[in-house]
């Protein structure tokens, strides 16, 4: 196993960081690391907001409702990006105006800022720094869009914190891959195939936890997908100028 795969293999989620901040160099290199990755077309729709503000990661943690929003290294908000294109389209006295209400361009735009975040992230761990993606600022999405000025054709995906971690943190074993891995075509549900890994992953809990938690992977993740959530993410994007046709 080389030391990439290696250090794929060994992440995990770090929720407390020192009080240390990045430096600039280091924020460059994150950033130029997360613009190597893969863009559809060459594209590259999307666009990176630091947050230094202490009012505004105030206000974001409180989106959030996570703590490690506000305290960590440094946060990064990953914004699909449009604007820039719409903006071009007029300089050039072209419209590309309808390609931004289509669904295609939704889930381009979405697939360049992931594949961006995931190189940034990469890059941060492989620097010792550890990382936590931020799905949570979509509790809000019309406040965050307020917070950080976003305008029209942007919308925000995700956050990602970084930083010196204070603790190692825990990680939490994955689905096994016969569950994962489809060949020639998808193979049909077998509970059998995921009963061992519900009785590892409560047990990861209940030793985390001190007991106070046992809860299985399918139960814990059924109960969630079980409750609507952030059902106002759609008339935002609509608002933005997506998913108009």
């Amino acid at each position: 196993m080389n030391e990439i795969i290696q250090l794929l293999q060994s992440h995990r989620s770090i929720r407390k960081f020192k009080d240390e901040a990045l430096s600039e160099d280091t924020i460059d290199l994150l950033v130029r690391a997360a613009q190597s990755a893969s863009t559809s077309s060459y594209v590259q729709s999307y666009s990176i907001i630091g947050v230094t503000d202490l009012e505004k990661k105030k206000q974001l943690r409180e989106i959030s409702g996570q703590p490690y929003v506000e305290h960590n290294g440094h946060l990064f908000v990953f914004v699909v990006d449009y604007n820039r294109h719409y903006a071009l389209g007029e300089h050039l006295n072209q419209s590309v105006e309808d390609y931004f209400g289509t669904t295609e361009s939704l889930l381009v735009g979405t697939v360049d800022a992931s594949l961006a975040s995931q190189n940034m992230a990469i890059a941060a761990e492989s620097m010792g720094l550890g990382i936590c993606f931020i799905g949570s600022l979509r509790n809000n999405m019309q406040h965050v869009i307020e917070i950080l000025n976003l305008p029209e054709y942007t919308y925000p995906l995700f956050g990602m914190v970084v930083g010196v971690p204070e603790n190692e943190g825990s990680q939490k074993e994955r689905l096994p891959v016969e569950v994962i891995y489809h060949e020639n075509g998808y193979k049909a549900f077998d509970y059998s195939n995921y009963a061992d890994y519900d009785t590892r992953t409560a047990a990861y809990y209940r030793l985390r936890t001190n007991g106070a938690r046992s809860d299985r992977w399918s139960e814990q993740v059924i109960g969630m997908l079980s409750q609507k959530a952030r059902l106002e993410v759609d008339s935002v994007l609509k608002q933005q100028g997506f998913l108009k046709q």
